[in-house]
């Protein structure tokens, strides 16, 4: 079943989406209630029944928002290939095979099917990055790897949209990514919902991945080329802490050109791709999932922050307390 968020003049509303590409058709639920509130629910299957017993509206008739507002995003590192390419063939570290990595991404930053992407401030070589997004369905904590999947409600197509000179910068203190991180993160087109797929025995997906620049394929991989499955990474994802309905685990960015910098990493000159700029169109498609395509435009300049003074070479001198 396919879960999208349809704008309307009432504000957001949830429909099921039927029908092959180029004759989609989408049932809106009369309840006025986000996908969000639907997982927290448990309430996916009694939803899409419901709104199928609308009368359909033609998918190219309607403006698709993101498939819902999560309150976290976690993502992942799964793919070896990409972190090969990214650290300019160099190798991986140890540490990148103990675990699946994470990081913290900015959730008030989700943009939909529809929307354009602004570069970032101060943004000079903007990047996409190709990722499928597991969305939780339920509350779970120090999960088993072997339960991991049992707690996905369902994948979408997530475009983790990166800022390469300011990430660079950034993350020389050690920390990061932030701010290169910090101003898009595209989900869509909608919500597959898990029985919609079939694991293989190791819990992996043999999903095609493509990528493409205006039109030119950039990058092809499958998803079952990552390095963890889904399960995994929600295990270690709630290891000490929960996971919860709605709550959004990207695999990371997969490799053979998954994003512009793995390729540049590979030996790619910019001349041949440079980043992206306002009017390119990025377009993402998995198997299974459907198509995801966003045009850049242009951003805002970034407000100006004062550096760091020098650091004070006073110190508090010593009081006799009464």
């Amino acid at each position: 079943m396919r879960l999208a968020t349809v704008a309307t003049d009432a504000g957001p509303r949830v429909g099921v989406v039927e029908g092959d590409p180029g004759d989609e058709r989408v049932h809106l639920l009369e309840r006025r209630v986000t996908l969000l509130e639907l997982l927290r629910a448990g309430d996916l299957t009694e939803a899409g029944r419901d709104a199928r017993r609308a009368r359909p509206l033609p998918l190219a008739h309607v403006r698709l928002l993101a498939p819902l507002e999560p309150p976290t995003v976690r993502d992942f590192v799964a793919f070896e290939e990409h972190v090969e390419g990214m650290r300019n063939l160099a190798g991986l570290p140890e540490a990148w095979y103990d675990a699946p990595t994470f990081y913290f991404s900015n959730p008030y930053a989700t943009l939909g099917p529809a929307d354009d992407v602004p570069v970032p401030p101060g943004c000079a070589v903007l990047d996409f990055e190709l990722e499928v997004a597991a969305v939780i369905g339920r509350t779970g904590r120090d999960v088993a790897p072997g339960d991991g999947w049992g707690h996905v409600a369902g994948l979408t197509i997530l475009n983790d949209w990166s800022a390469r000179d300011v990430q660079a910068r950034e993350m020389q203190v050690g920390l990061g990514p932030a701010k290169g991180k910090d101003t898009a993160t595209t989900l869509g087109p909608w919500l597959v919902t898990a029985d919609a797929f079939s694991p293989d025995t190791e819990g992996f997906l043999d999903l095609a991945l493509t990528a493409a620049v205006n039109g030119r394929v950039v990058g092809e991989d499958l998803l079952s080329n990552m390095g963890w499955p889904f399960g995994d990474l929600v295990a270690y994802a709630s290891r000490g802490t929960e996971v919860r309905p709605g709550d959004v685990l990207g695999s990371g960015t997969c490799g053979n050109g998954g994003c512009l910098g793995e390729l540049w990493g590979r030996g790619t000159s910019r001349e041949d791709l440079p980043p992206l700029a306002p009017g390119d169109v990025v377009t993402l498609e998995v198997e299974g999932i459907g198509t995801l395509a966003s045009r850049i435009v242009a951003g805002v300049e970034p407000v100006a922050i004062p550096g760091a003074r020098p650091r004070p070479r006073t110190r508090p001198s010593h009081r006799e307390h009464a």
